[in-house]
């Protein structure tokens, strides 16, 4: 169960920031297409070339009757989202920054001691904004609100703060277990490419 809780995870994060990059890409290129269009009308008009303007008048038309005026909107909520269950994720792998340089320098079971309380301590505030947002998102599934621009239930984007939240609570109270059982926390080695092994380069002589 945690193996595909793990991987469901880590592809929601995945599709939401590759959403949010086609969604900016196609935003930004019909934006400035219209832009491109209509400066073409005024410079085949001005060339004398009807064939031109009437061209890029057909094309801005086209171009105009696509909407994408919700794709702000939407690519604020997916990194919303993201965030959310980045956060989570981030707990897992050990990519959070921490200040752990007074905790290292005391004896090995009274820093396992602190570590356990930092982290009991994050799992109890993470579920402590779960709850609270639960709540906010029950209260507001009653009501009618929606977005402005995509016209969706405002609960629907809020609820990712009482599932991430709780999921970030969790995955606390993971870490906090098997550090309890291996006293190992999880670390995340930033010069590490995933899927990318190097080898140990030789020493001079041939040998290793």
């Amino acid at each position: 169960m945690l193996r595909i809780l793990d991987r469901l995870e880590e592809v929601l994060i995945a599709f939401l920031i590759a959403a949010a990059t086609i969604v900016i890409f196609v935003a930004v290129v019909h934006r400035y297409s219209l832009g491109f269009t209509a400066s073409m009308i005024t410079r085949g008009e001005a060339w004398g070339l009807p064939v031109v303007s009437n061209g890029a008048l057909a094309t801005y038309t086209w171009l105009s009757d696509i909407s994408m005026t919700w794709a702000q909107e939407l690519c604020i909520y997916m990194f919303v989202w993201m965030a959310k269950f980045g956060a989570a994720y981030g707990v897992r792998t050990g990519i959070h920054v921490g200040v752990d340089v007074l905790i290292n320098t005391l004896s090995p079971k009274n820093r396992a001691v602190f570590v356990l309380i930092g982290l009991f301590a994050g799992a109890l505030f993470t579920g402590i904004i779960g709850t609270l947002g639960a709540r906010f998102v029950f209260e507001m599934a009653h009501t009618e609100q929606t977005s402005a621009d995509l016209e969706v239930p405002m609960w629907l984007v809020y609820l990712c703060v009482p599932l991430g939240s709780y999921l970030m609570s969790f995955r606390f109270l993971q870490v906090a277990w098997t550090f309890h059982k291996t006293g190992e926390l999880p670390h995340h080695d930033h010069g590490k490419v995933e899927g990318l092994e190097t080898e140990t380069a030789a020493p001079i002589g041939g040998t290793r």
